[in-house]
């Protein structure tokens, strides 16, 4: 009996999200490759040891065959757009028919699917119903990667993905960078999840895949985002920017649509079904985290 081959990962998409699940299982000895849309930024990855490839919409893979040759495991960041999403649209034939040893597919949506449910709890068996144009993109693409699973039999998962943070991108970076706002909008809540805890998540779903199913990635703790930037000017030891009245921030068109939808999000199903426990299950810890190792990389 020949051992299983040894796990190779394709992401498309190197960005936040997948390199940390990358840093995860390179140290298992998995093979890891994947797509970025700039040459300066494959010189950087190759250098971490990631067979690196050039993907956007208007450039697809040059050689698939030989990119996607020997993967296990595939995993997608790559954003829909207007036309729908880049890499089923160029891919999907591949997807379906160049790895013969493929396991395991993720595709990472956002919890934006849910739509405005005016700060009551969701979860997976929460109808999506939408109501922006990117998140409306979003959920047309969960279904076209589902198509891939009923019609193709590719091992499709979902993981609705809350507002990303970590190390580089967090309340104590925009603190740092002069960026923090602190907006007030009454009863408004966001769900987030550490970039860490993305990694496990996917990590735990590798080993009890469940093709088709959909999961939620979120701490236990929906917090006001203001709540979030005053904790971290508590960390640093700084003034907190002033609260502003939502109707009076004068917000970018991008920056108000995140207000647009309000819901707490559950994420029990990761747990009973994936057995995950998160390591930052709220922001506070997440953040004195990130001080505690910005302190021990300086000494």
């Amino acid at each position: 009996m020949q051992p299983p081959p040894t796990p190779r990962l394709f992401c498309f998409g190197l960005g936040f999200s997948p390199l940390a699940f990358i840093d995860l299982v390179q140290p298992e000895g998995w093979r890891v490759a994947g797509t970025t849309r700039g040459a300066d930024k494959a010189a950087a990855l190759a250098a971490r040891g990631i067979e690196t490839h050039l993907f956007d919409r208007g450039r697809p893979l040059h050689d698939p065959t030989a990119a996607l040759a020997g993967t296990t495991h595939l995993l997608t960041a790559v954003p829909p757009d207007a036309d729908g999403d880049p890499v089923l649209d160029h891919h999907a034939a591949d997807i379906a028919s160049l790895m013969p040893n493929l396991r395991w597919v993720g595709y990472l949506s956002t919890t934006g699917v849910y739509g405005d449910h005016g700060g009551a709890w969701v979860d997976e068996t929460t109808p999506t119903e939408p109501t922006g144009r990117r998140q409306k993109q979003r959920l047309a693409a969960e279904e076209a990667w589902l198509r891939l699973w009923r019609e193709r039999g590719v091992p499709v998962h979902l993981f609705r993905l809350a507002g990303i943070y970590g190390p580089g991108r967090s309340a104590i970076d925009s603190v740092r960078s002069g960026t923090a706002r602190r907006i007030d909008k009454p009863g408004q809540v966001f769900s987030r999840i550490h970039v860490e805890d993305i990694a496990r998540v996917l990590r735990a779903s590798i080993d009890r895949p469940n093709p088709g199913a959909a999961y939620n990635l979120c701490d236990d703790n929906p917090a006001a985002g203001h709540e979030v930037t005053a904790f971290a000017c508590e960390l640093l030891g700084v003034q907190p920017p002033p609260l502003v009245p939502f109707d009076q921030a004068e917000l970018s068109p991008m920056a108000a649509s995140f207000y647009a939808d309000n819901k707490k999000v559950r994420n029990d199903r990761i747990k009973s079904e994936l057995g995950v426990t998160l390591k930052y299950p709220d922001y506070r810890p997440a953040l004195r985290a990130q001080l505690d190792r910005e302190g021990d990389e300086t000494t």
